[in-house]
């Protein structure tokens, strides 16, 4: 395992996290035990730095991970964990979210306290909550070690924030598909010159770098002369930056926690030759021309009050769009997401308009709107290749 400094500390961070958002599940609900597997997994061989919120799983990550953290692994990591805007109605929230979370983790202190998910109107409202003093006062009470935050705003606030505080740590958005989004390149420079540590979210976007490339992109990839997986490619080009700390994968199955553990021990930076970096821009180039809705998956938008499965909808847009054939996305559709096999709705057209899933979304995306695209075009393909019952 490779490590690397965090300049306002000393800690050594393994440059591979184990991100807790995307845990597996069983019939609908995270698979406890296997969940707990592949951490200690990851932690028998060398990840120390180990990511997880409140809203992940709609509470079960925390809870899981501090079942995981027993045993003695505790003392083996780094634990990050947020505090998040939403959730707050009032100042004195801040304190009782941080004590939940403390007796949830089953853990006397947070190593790594993120004010979480910060754009300019969770900034506004995390300065007029008196975050920062609350980050001071816990940090004083040895109830967290280090303050810092996690980012989905633009490259003038993220700047702003930056220098707002003595902060240890931020999480950016990176990956080779997302260069120039929210912080982007610039902003893990500015960081790295104000001596964060940066943390780097999403580097293979919620697996769209991997299982969901368009064929276009695969061939691009496969003409280079060295062979690596998709996921390798994703995080060595993460990894080849010097500036990043720590690359976060949510991983949620033993062979890519095996996977990205090899790639971790060998993915040095400045190693990437301009021939590899040219061949990852034009796969991205592929990429992008087909990506309908810049969405990842993260699911900050759930619960939706109208019960629309808001990520689904946008990978069954997105994979009408990606892939050739379109009959998969259409039995998924209109299998599940509208009932048929489940017997319960969650499709585009359940959406009322209310307006709360904007306010969560990181990508900022105007998901009703995209909604109603959604409804329109799956409409239209079903129409034009009716779905298949059977399969």
């Amino acid at each position: 395992m490779q490590y690397r400094y965090v300049p306002k500390n000393g800690d050594l961070l393994s440059v591979l996290g184990f991100g807790c958002m995307r845990l597996p599940l069983k019939d609908n609900a995270v698979d406890e035990s296997r969940a707990i597997n592949q951490i200690r997994l990851a932690i028998d061989n060398g990840v120390n730095y180990i990511d997880t919120a409140l809203p992940y799983h709609q509470g079960a990550s925390e809870k899981i991970l501090g079942k995981a953290l027993q045993d003695g692994y505790r003392n083996q990591v780094k634990v990050a964990t947020k505090l998040t805007p939403f959730m707050l109605q009032k100042p004195e929230d801040m304190q009782k979210m941080l004590n939940k979370q403390l007796e949830t983790l089953q853990t006397d202190h947070i190593d790594y306290y993120l004010l979480h998910a910060l754009d300019e109107s969770y900034w506004e409202k995390m300065q007029t909550f008196g975050a920062l003093k609350f980050l001071e006062q816990a940090q004083k009470d040895g109830k967290i070690i280090n303050q810092a935050f996690s980012f989905h705003g633009s490259l003038t606030t993220f700047k702003e924030i930056v220098q707002a505080n003595d902060w240890a740590m931020c999480q950016i958005q990176y990956n080779y598909l997302d260069e120039q989004l929210q912080a982007g390149t610039e902003g893990l420079h500015f960081a790295a010159a104000h001596k964060l540590a940066v943390v780097v979210m999403e580097p293979l976007r919620g697996g769209g770098l991997v299982q969901k490339l368009p064929l276009d992109a695969k061939q691009i990839f496969d003409t280079a002369p060295i062979k690596r997986s998709l996921a390798e490619w994703g995080l060595r080009w993460v990894w080849n930056h010097p500036e990043v700390t720590v690359a976060l994968s949510g991983m949620n199955d033993e062979t890519q926690v095996t996977e990205n553990l090899k790639t971790a021990q060998v993915a040095l930076p400045n190693t990437l030759t301009p021939n590899e970096l040219d061949l990852i821009t034009r796969a991205a180039e592929a990429y992008r021309r087909l990506l309908r809705v810049n969405c990842t998956g993260c699911q900050y938008c759930l619960p939706c009050p109208s019960g629309v499965n808001i990520p689904s909808n946008f990978q069954a847009y997105n994979d009408l769009s990606l892939n050739s054939d379109p009959l998969p996305a259409l039995n998924i559709y209109n299998l599940f997401l509208k009932g048929i096999l489940t017997g319960v709705r969650a499709d585009a057209a359940l959406c009322k308009k209310c307006l709360q899933c904007i306010k969560r979304c990181p990508q900022h995306i105007n998901i009703p709107e995209k909604l109603v695209h959604v409804t329109e075009t799956i409409n239209q393909a079903t129409a034009n290749k009716p779905f298949d019952k059977d399969q």
